[in-house]
């Protein structure tokens, strides 16, 4: 006999999707009724197998309400109820990095005052054991405090700490990310495996998963993350006497680091593990859309990896039921560690992106290519990057201001000019604004052996040449995966990476 029970989602302070039909749902005993109260108003339905879903009627913002679900005598009562806007924030490291780290973050804890954003932490769980459920139930919305935000996604805080300021409505965060995805861990097998390129990531799993009982792989995994916990402390302790000393030499002092251990049912980092144990149990909590910042993970195999997220899209909006859900996501800013040579792999992720964005609808993209470290994976300072989604949020989404304050320059078109060529863009009527000495410009003769350009700004296009090629035929702008950023729109925001294609 199933028990009576809401999803985890649905908490004490949770928020609630404003101007949408809203989804309560959970589970239960087959045939019996349940009921909902909201607002005044009761709404009923009976559990049909194990689950049991009820759609609210859309309302307007608000606050202060409770929610009732009663089964027979079972009833579950939700207090400080919120009608706002609902996002889920996903992706890996650096969607999951949080504020308390983030620069200016401790001030922020401890300064904002009602900032009218809320946050739901998803159970962080690779493998459905024996704990899992009882763990998930821990789980609950919170409201903001200096110790409740501690652990909050900093740019989903960000984001949605501008739009409450915007819009006067109280912002409900989803997180659901964990550092080191693949995208993969957050689609579907069935989807993963319909393609032959995508699928490559399921059969480098099972290659190495053959013939494995399943008691063996969390055996192995286990032994693993002793092994890991141990490595990772020695290795903080190293860094922290010689912050440059190379990841060579680190391995050389501590054995190899085997991050991110063995091939296993229990490993999060396998295909599809984290879209069963988080992202399908939130399916399907009403939303207004999705937050993604992801890619790193994947720069191993950046030639599909537009075709990969392009299908996550896809997923998301079919488990949620809308394919017209906004999907904003952040193009990855520079980066390069310096031990590593440059593979321009990341070139092509950010492209991918770009790509994604100008060809799936109700998309948005964050340009944070200046927001980059070197020879660090997570940027520190997440306020542009949260406040960037805000304004892809503010202008394709709540249409409250124009595409011009909400992206600096990206590249249209190009013609062949007297020996040269003529960059035209979008977003770039006011022109261009130059940050310090780099270049940034290639070149490619006709072999499309690319070099160093020079460049002038004309208004709003950019004419680019070299002296030592008479018939160019491409160009391209900050194709490497770290460099200084030296372009930008009179709104601050950066002209985005690009490459001309012949």
């Amino acid at each position: 006999m199933a028990v009576f029970k809401t999803a985890a989602v649905f908490s004490d302070h949770m928020v609630l999707q404003r101007e949408k039909n809203i989804c309560i749902f959970g589970q239960g005993e087959n045939d019996k009724e349940v009921k909902v109260t909201f607002n005044g108003k009761e709404y009923g339905t009976k559990i049909k197998g194990e689950a049991w879903s009820v759609l609210l009627p859309p309302m307007a913002a608000g606050k202060g309400y409770e929610l009732t679900v009663s089964c027979g005598s079972e009833i579950k009562q939700f207090k400080n109820v919120a009608i706002g806007e609902v996002w889920l924030a996903g992706g890996q490291s650096n969607m999951e990095y949080e504020l308390q780290n983030c620069t200016g973050g401790q001030e922020l804890l401890k300064a904002d005052k009602n900032p009218n954003v809320r946050y739901f932490y998803s159970n962080k769980m690779s493998y459905i054991d024996d704990t899992f459920y009882e763990k998930e139930a821990m789980t609950g919305w919170a409201e903001f405090s200096e110790e409740n935000a501690k652990q909050w996604s900093a740019v989903g805080y960000l984001f949605a700490k501008k739009i409450a300021e915007d819009l006067n409505v109280i912002v409900g965060v989803i997180g659901c990310n964990w550092g080191g995805t693949s995208a993969t861990c957050w689609i579907g097998e069935e989807a993963v495996r319909e393609d032959a390129e995508l699928n490559t990531y399921w059969e480098e799993y099972y290659k190495e998963t053959e013939g494995k009982p399943e008691e063996q792989q969390i055996k192995e995994f286990k032994e693993y993350e002793d092994y890991h916990e141990k490595w990772d402390k020695e290795c903080t302790k190293l860094y922290s006497m010689d912050p440059d000393m190379t990841w060579d030499k680190v391995q050389e002092i501590l054995g190899p680091c085997q991050w991110p251990g063995p091939k296993s049912c229990m490993n999060p980092f396998r295909p599809s593990g984290l879209y069963n144990t988080i992202l399908k149990r939130l399916v399907p909590y009403t939303l207004r859309g999705f937050l993604y910042y992801q890619g790193e993970s994947d720069d191993h195999k950046p030639q599909i990896y537009q075709k990969l997220l392009t299908r996550l899209i896809k997923q998301w909006r079919a488990d949620w039921g809308d394919q017209t859900l906004p999907f904003l996501l952040v193009q990855l800013p520079m980066h390069r560690y310096k031990d590593t040579p440059d593979g321009k792999n990341w070139c092509l992720i950010r492209e991918a992106q770009m790509n994604t964005y100008q060809t799936v609808k109700n998309t948005g993209i964050a340009v944070v290519l200046d927001c980059g470290e070197f020879n660090e994976i997570h940027p520190k300072d997440k306020r542009p990057v949260g406040e960037r989604l805000a304004l892809q949020a503010l202008h394709q989404v709540f249409h409250k201001i124009k595409a011009e304050d909400a992206f600096g320059p990206v590249y249209r078109s190009f013609e062949y000019v007297e020996r040269g060529i003529e960059l035209s863009f979008d977003y770039a009527q006011d022109g261009f604004e130059v940050h310090g000495e780099h270049n940034g410009f290639e070149i490619a003769d006709e072999e499309l052996v690319y070099q160093p350009a020079k460049y002038e700004i004309k208004g709003s296009k950019i004419f680019v040449y070299s002296d030592q090629i008479k018939k160019p035929a491409e160009v391209r702008y900050c194709w490497t995966n770290y460099s200084e950023v030296p372009l930008f729109g009179k709104n601050g925001l950066p002209l985005a990476p690009f490459r001309t294609l012949i």
